[in-house]
């Protein structure tokens, strides 16, 4: 009687018959998938070869530059779809730039405004996502508002710890509208992740520049 083939089982299939990606395969997903954190890093990278390592500038750069990121969840939000958040975040940069780029207005004050406005239309008209979670986007733009123009009216050795605090809540504010069930949606998720990891790095920045 000619002898029978061994019967293939699971564990004798190879690695890509039983289902299971190659590793280099899977640590291309793994890396492309985390594609906002190696942006976020490349852009920290390249703004750090280019910073001029003074620390005025520094605190009233990213001073001026911190009301912007409430400003962008209130107007998402009140847009009701994430997927207007990147082309908002370049809309925010650009008027951004150009308010720091003359004198006849202070840029932070001019954001902080901007944003009271639209939150004072979202309590009016109403929110897409609910009174709760509009008081919740409020609630993050009145706090990082207060703490960029503090940080920017005072020394700039006190204003550094205040700015910095600011990215890096910021910075946690993100993770919050990765993790929190309530605020998820609110936002792209490769912008929550992406600005989470700029925002850190800008606060660590602000704490150890000399």
């Amino acid at each position: 009687m000619p002898e029978q083939p061994p019967a293939t089982t699971p564990a004798t299939l190879p690695a890509t018959a039983s289902g299971a990606a190659p590793a280099p395969r899977r640590g291309l997903h793994a890396l492309t998938h985390r594609w906002p954190t190696a942006l976020a890093l490349a852009l920290m990278i390249a703004l750090f070869g280019s910073d001029s390592g003074d620390l005025n500038d520094a605190v009233a750069g990213y001073g001026e530059f911190l009301p912007l990121l409430p400003l962008l969840y209130v107007v998402i939000s009140q847009a009701g779809n994430p997927r207007v958040t990147w082309p908002v975040l370049g809309a925010g940069v650009v008027v951004t730039l150009a308010l720091q780029a003359q004198d006849a207005l202070s840029p932070p004050h001019v954001l902080v405004g901007v944003a009271l406005a639209v939150l004072l239309w979202g309590t009016v008209r109403g929110a897409p996502h609910g009174r709760v979670t509009w008081g919740i986007q409020a609630a993050g733009a009145l706090v990082f508002g207060a703490l960029a123009l503090t940080g920017l009216a005072v020394d700039p050795e006190v204003g550094r710890w205040l700015v910095a605090a600011g990215w890096f809540l910021h910075g946690v504010w993100d993770f919050a509208h990765l993790l929190l069930a309530r605020l998820r949606g609110i936002v792209s998720r490769a912008f929550a992740e992406w600005c989470a990891v700029v925002d850190v790095l800008v606060a660590v920045e602000l704490v150890f520049l000399r």
